[in-house]
């Protein structure tokens, strides 16, 4: 097939450039433009790139547009890294000009006919772009990803809940200063630190949480910024409503596989939940790139008592927690809706 148009908004930033790493190599999609700031417009991308490995050949040289809702081409799919707030302007706009947006951004997450999807936990919601076109007379549409620490959560969930069934949730997060973005947390403040507090994430958290997995599960979150450059790790207490055997879990979880792997998209991990047995791991350094960063490995799978689960998950949160997701999740929808 022709490859599909794809527009990036937010190119400047660590998820944007994730996003154009990503999209330069893939086999469905071609980037055609990008666009971020003012402050960043008219430079080429390799001024200023910010990531570890040198920008895509064939972009390196293209002008980052300023952000502009009417000078954004007609396109297969926008991906948006916005900062809420502007996404929350521009989105809409982009969607109501019939335009399919797939964003990073945390505004509309919540909205009852927005999509919020981890493709292989509940892809049957991208269905809901049709109550939304109905109900908001946009001729395109926009879905969502959710919080990277959501994600990175919500994928071993998924097969414990299929199984056991889940009756509370307690989870303590030490997250990586990337989240943040690429200024977002002052080195003095985090060299030799740890910060017991990130505005507004434990409530996306619960929230998104009980959205994706449709249910009201009780859960209590506590989520910890610490020095680590990429890598999402997630200390998990799960009380299951059946009882179950450790090993049963484990191989639930390495058995877990979603519509991604049944239709092989390009993006979609072999395994989406990798599980690790030594009792060191997982750690960001040694497994935050499992399946391409696409993979959430889990580790220290522990039975506490009758229905009580511990254990461990790491996430790369700028890949499968952020872009990695948005692109197949497009990917999905691009197969659904050819």
């Amino acid at each position: 097939m022709d490859k599909l148009r794809t527009y990036v908004l937010g190119a400047t930033g660590l998820v944007g450039q994730r996003y154009v790493e990503a999209l330069a190599r893939h086999p469905w999609f071609e980037v055609v433009g990008l666009a971020a700031s003012e402050k960043s417009a008219g430079k080429t991308l390799a001024s200023v790139w910010i990531l570890e490995s040198p920008p895509p050949p064939q972009l390196a040289e293209a002008k980052v547009e300023k952000l502009d809702v009417e000078s954004v081409p007609k396109v297969d799919v926008v991906f948006s890294a916005l900062p809420s707030e502007v996404a929350s302007r521009v989105e809409p706009e982009l969607a109501a000009r019939g335009l399919t947006v797939v964003s990073n951004s945390s505004n509309m997450r919540l909205d009852p006919d927005v999509p919020l999807v981890v493709p292989e936990i509940n892809p049957e919601d991208l269905r809901l772009v049709e109550e939304q076109r109905r109900r908001r007379g946009w001729r395109g549409a926009v879905v969502k990803k959710p919080n990277c620490t959501t994600t990175i959560l919500n994928l071993p969930l998924k097969p414990i809940l299929d199984h056991w069934g889940i009756a509370k949730l307690y989870v303590t997060t030490m997250q990586a200063v990337s989240g943040a973005g690429y200024s977002g947390v002052p080195s003095m403040a985090i060299v030799d630190n740890l910060v017991p507090h990130i505005r507004g994430e434990e409530e996306k958290v619960v929230a998104e949480t009980r959205k994706i997995l449709k249910r009201d599960v009780d859960i209590s979150a506590t989520t910890t910024r610490v020095p680590v450059l990429d890598g999402h790790t997630e200390v998990v207490y799960v009380e299951t409503e059946r009882d179950f055997e450790l090993e049963s879990v484990a191989e639930a979880l390495e058995n877990f596989r979603g519509l991604p792997q049944e239709l092989k998209l390009p993006t979609a991990p072999e395994r989406p939940v990798v599980v690790r047995r030594e009792p060191d791991r997982p750690q960001p350094r040694l497994d935050r790139w499992a399946g391409g960063g696409m993979a959430v490995v889990v580790g220290r799978l522990r039975k506490l008592a009758p229905r009580r689960l511990a254990f461990v998950a790491l996430g790369h949160n700028t890949i499968r927690g952020a872009a990695g997701n948005s692109i197949l999740t497009a990917e999905l929808m691009a197969k659904m809706w050819p």
